[in-house]
């Protein structure tokens, strides 16, 4: 695995573990609790992220699965990866794929069954892009919903990205419910 894969998941399990931390504490009921209607709560925004990575994992699985002629990346890969993570920056609001939100986004979970459905799929990715070879990483191998074709390396910003985006959102939540940790 190159380098600057493994710094990107490493950054990416760093995140996890801080939110995973700042969040313990607080009661199932209040992380399962929307502060409105058609919002989300803490645990489905956590959901949201777990399915985002998943299916991007399926995604990359079945893309490799037929030894598809591969575009390697370039300017134009670099151009879109930067859209997608300033956009991710920026207060715009976009439409989560159907895929990744509403009906898909339980409306009950449990701390540590998030923790281990997260930590669980985010092993799975990490081992699936360490056996990959070296040379595909340069390729346009992932598509973003609307980012379009990026690299493995891209893709892992733009999960960091998405996760700080959505971190904002978790946060902001427990201030609208007036969260206060149990212990």
């Amino acid at each position: 695995m190159k380098t600057s894969t493994k710094q990107k998941l490493d950054r990416l399990d760093h995140s996890l573990r801080e939110l995973l931390t700042e969040l313990d504490g607080y009661s199932d009921a209040t992380l399962n609790r929307a502060p409105k209607e058609n919002a989300w709560s803490v645990f489905q925004t956590m959901h949201h992220l777990i399915l985002s990575e998943r299916m991007s994992l399926k995604y990359i699985k079945k893309k490799l699965s037929f030894e598809p002629k591969l575009k390697k990346a370039g300017i134009g890969e670099k151009m879109r990866s930067a859209l997608v993570n300033n956009y991710l920056r920026s207060p715009l609001k976009r439409k989560a794929p159907t895929y990744i939100s509403g009906e898909n986004l339980p409306t009950d979970s449990s701390f540590w069954d998030v923790v281990k459905t997260w930590k669980t799929d985010r092993e799975a990715l990490r081992l699936y892009l360490s056996e990959l070879p070296d040379d595909l990483f340069d390729k346009e191998i992932y598509k973003h919903p609307f980012g379009g074709r990026l690299s493995l390396d891209a893709m892992l910003s733009f999960f960091q990205q998405h996760y700080e985006r959505h971190l904002k959102q978790i946060r902001r939540t427990l201030r609208e419910l007036d969260a206060v940790k149990l212990k």
